[in-house]
């Protein structure tokens, strides 16, 4: 009985085969997208990771300088002699390589090279001959160094002996922070007593670097949950239709003596086959769609967190596994509904299916109560949602509502043109509209949130592009950036510069903490540019007089929203209070950041030499300048970069950071696009007798294949005047709530009509050329077909 059953429910989908492919699609579809997000998060997190492991970072205690310079090997080792247990670490950058220096004999186990491979000179390694090991990518970039390829090593890094460090760094004799060991003895002398001008930087339990993307990788996840939301309409309405179109055969097994607890299993074991087969498709198109965009991603995290993350692809199990139970955990989701109403329905049901419609206007209620709950909790929680997680309770609320509310506002709005038209073909038109909304209404909700997804996105890319540039015009106002390498060049520079220049900027800071959070504190010069660019969003009067007189520092929103500090609290640099004079937006920066006047920065900070300075000039003297400089002190033109130089490098890291938002909204309207297709060609057959009348009362063929056209371009154009505003809410959730929680810094919404004009076009073509395939199927409908409608009438 149970092999029979199980073959006449399959062979269901053997005579319908375009319903199969829209449940293995739209699955497959939703499971890629959602499994390429994870695959380049998974990729990401084992940077991260790697990197962490190979400093210890979260797992042990750290001496550092409390203005954030290197140290002296002497006071490594009185440390040392006192009783210390602590071991020196030295890194920096070398051709855009992370290097790392540690003492092998007293770093920690698990800090340094990952394991000794075949082919390593372990003598070479401690007697500082200079064997560095890095993965294969690093080796290529640093071929004239000696490396050891490591696999398990950290990308971007190369991990060597403390002196090879030194210099190739050219850092001799320096310390940059020394790893405190567990298991210190008793009785060891305080650290103030052998080195006052360090600080103990606790364990944090976990990597700075993941602890600062964690916002990135949680954005990217809601983008990759709402495409899968999407492509879980298709499958949604696949099985429902599937479903409904079986309930003859249905009845008769249960009329035969099937029972319905196996009736139920066989029906979920069926689907769960088709999870399987559609998740394994899934997974290996995400692999694709994630090898596509993570070197995107990777260039966004370096260019924005300093991140180093592998540009090559793994097959890692979280997230390959993680895809095939969102597969099946949605499929089991989607086929809930329908699963539910067979275990309900009476044994001897009628045999017909039942009217779409009908089936609708009974849940409507139910869909109308939840969509006006979760539509009042979103509007609750636009003015009470803070943090992460209250951003994204407030845009579930936001999209699911306006999903469950489409169709009620649809059947709404046609029954109110119903009733304005005059003619019998228009009256029958807005009737016969109104009649296949619930057959749509699932692929028009996918559209919804597609079209939602992409004026919300774009609006906030847009914004925070304009607010962008404008930021850039503010901060970057120096025609020429010049960056020394040493104090002869920083003096050689000044005496050039200062009869040529209105001024010279230097450009220096350190790094620190307030209020518990990681700051940047900028020392800057008394000069009209900072008073004539920089914009405040809080402010006490006379900002600048105050600050460049020493009396006040300003600090940037990050660290305004984080801390929770304000205009007039106070802040604590190098156990000096200052007051808080202004606020400024600092946007682009993940961190916090103060600044204060230059004289107090040296003194508080009095081993910090400036190495990068801003010019002020007349623009168009500065290729001269430069020509001049490097003849006259040495210094090349490349440590030189001009104000466009700046801006271009900055923006172009700005316009990677959206790719994979934006590559993620076109997939995600091109999977709404493929519902609304699908929808149409399974619902075309149906669509016979339903048009099998008008055909009779003198319609043609022609005309109502037009008319199916008509249909589907409408419903989407109503479909997309809903979007809007709640495309335009959504923007606004992610500036105001989700961005501040994710950034530390509020954007401004601006409004781009043409932009909405032209996605709003876009939709329509879509939806047009999504039915035009299935009416003209119904265009050349053949007579007979149309004629056998009629066969059993009396």
């Amino acid at each position: 009985m149970t092999t029979t059953t199980l073959h006449a429910l399959l062979s269901h989908w053997w005579r319908n085969p375009l319903q199969l492919f829209t449940l293995l699609a739209g699955l497959a579809l939703a499971t890629a997208l959602w499994s390429g997000v994870q695959a380049v998060n998974a990729e990401a997190r084992a940077s991260y990771d790697a990197a962490a492991a190979t400093l210890g970072e979260g797992q042990y205690d750290r001496l550092v300088r409390r203005d954030g310079q290197s140290m002296t090997q002497e006071t490594y080792v009185a440390l040392r002699r006192a009783g210390w247990l602590v071991s020196p670490v030295v890194q920096g950058r070398l051709d855009g390589v992370r290097i790392i220096g540690v003492e092998p004999l007293t770093a920690p186990g698990g800090v340094g090279p990952v394991s000794l491979q075949e082919g390593t000179d372990l003598t070479s390694f401690l007697t500082g001959e200079g064997q560095l090991f890095a993965n294969a990518e690093v080796a290529e970039q640093l071929a004239g160094l000696n490396i050891v390829v490591t696999p398990d090593a950290a990308p971007n890094t190369a991990v060597t002996d403390i002196g090879v460090a030194q210099r190739l760094l050219s850092k001799p004799d320096q310390i940059d922070s020394l790893i405190v060991l567990r298991g210190q003895p008793i009785g060891r002398p305080p650290l103030d007593a052998i080195a006052p001008d360090l600080t103990l930087q606790p364990a944090q339990g976990g990597s700075d670097i993941a602890r600062l993307t964690d916002s990135f990788h949680l954005n990217l996840t809601a983008f990759g949950l709402l495409s899968f939301a999407v492509g879980i309409f298709i499958v949604n309405g696949a099985i429902g239709l599937a479903f409904e179109q079986r309930r003859p055969v249905v009845r008769t097994l249960r009329a035969l003596g099937l029972p319905l607890r196996r009736l139920i299993l066989l029906l979920g074991a069926e689907l769960m086959l088709f999870a399987l087969i559609a998740g394994v498709i899934g997974v290996a198109l995400g692999y694709v769609i994630a090898a596509l965009l993570l070197p995107d991603v990777a260039a966004t995290l370096r260019g924005l967190y300093g991140a180093d993350v592998s540009g090559t692809l793994q097959l890692r199990p979280s997230w390959w596994l993680s895809g095939m139970a969102i597969a099946l955990g949605g499929t089991a989701l989607a086929a809930g509904g329908a699963l539910y109403q067979m275990a309900q329905m009476p044994l001897l049901a009628a045999a017909q299916p039942r009217a779409l419609a009908m089936a609708a206007g009974r849940r409507a209620v139910l869909q109308g109560i939840a969509a006006a709950v979760l539509l009042m909790l979103s509007g609750v929680l636009m003015f009470t949602a803070s943090g992460m997680i209250g951003g994204f309770l407030l845009l579930g609320a936001l999209l699911i509502g306006a999903a469950l509310a489409l169709p009620i506002i649809l059947d709404r709005l046609l029954a109110f043109a119903s009733n304005l038209a005059k003619s019998v073909t228009a009256q029958w038109f807005w009737a016969d509209t109104r009649q296949q909304l619930p057959g749509l209404s699932l692929a028009l909700m996918a559209l919804l949130l597609a079209m939602a997804a992409n004026v919300g996105v774009s609006t906030m890319v847009s914004s925070f592009r304009l607010t962008f540039t404008d930021f850039l015009d503010q901060r970057l106002a120096s025609e020429l950036y010049v960056r020394t390498e040493s104090e002869a060049q920083t003096a050689a520079l000044i005496a050039f510069a200062t009869p040529r220049t209105d001024i010279i900027l230097p450009i220096q800071s350190a790094d620190t903490e307030v209020a518990g959070q990681p700051t940047e504190v900028y020392g800057a010069r008394d000069h009209a540019t900072y008073r004539d660019n920089w914009v405040f969003l809080q402010q006490a009067s006379d900002p600048w007089d105050s600050t460049f007189s020493g009396q006040t520092v300003l600090i940037n929103e990050q660290l305004s929203r984080r801390a929770n500090l304000m205009v007039g609290d106070e802040i604590m640099l190098q156990d000096t209070a200052f007051a808080i004079a202004g606020v400024y937006g600092d946007y682009g920066n993940p961190i916090g950041q103060a600044v204060i006047g230059e004289e107090v920065f040296a003194t508080l900070y009095p081993n910090i030499r400036p190495q990068n300075f801003g010019l002020r000039m007349d623009p168009e003297t500065v290729p001269d300048f430069v020509d001049a400089l490097e003849a006259a002190t040495g210094i090349a033109a490349t440590q030189t970069v001009n104000q466009a130089g700046i801006k271009a490098i900055s923006l172009a890291i700005f316009e990677r950071t959206f790719t994979v938002t934006t590559a993620l909204n076109i997939l995600t309207l091109a999977v709404a696009g493929f519902a609304i297709l699908m929808s149409l060609l399974t619902l075309a057959s149906m669509r016979v007798p339903q048009l099998a009348p008008a055909w009779a009362m003198g319609m043609t063929r022609r005309q109502l294949g037009r008319l199916e056209l008509v249909h589907a371009v409408m419903l989407a154009l109503l479909t997309a005047v809903v979007a809007l505003p709640l495309g335009l809410a959504l923007a606004w959730a992610l500036l105001a709530v989700v961005n501040v929680a994710a950034f530390g810094w509020k954007l401004p919404m601006y409004l781009f009509p043409l932009d909405y004009a032209r996605m709003g076009v876009f939709a329509l073509l879509a939806a047009g050329l999504a039915a035009l395939w299935p009416a003209r199927r119904l265009a050349r409908t053949p007579p007979a077909d149309l004629l056998k409608v009629f066969s059993n009438e009396r």
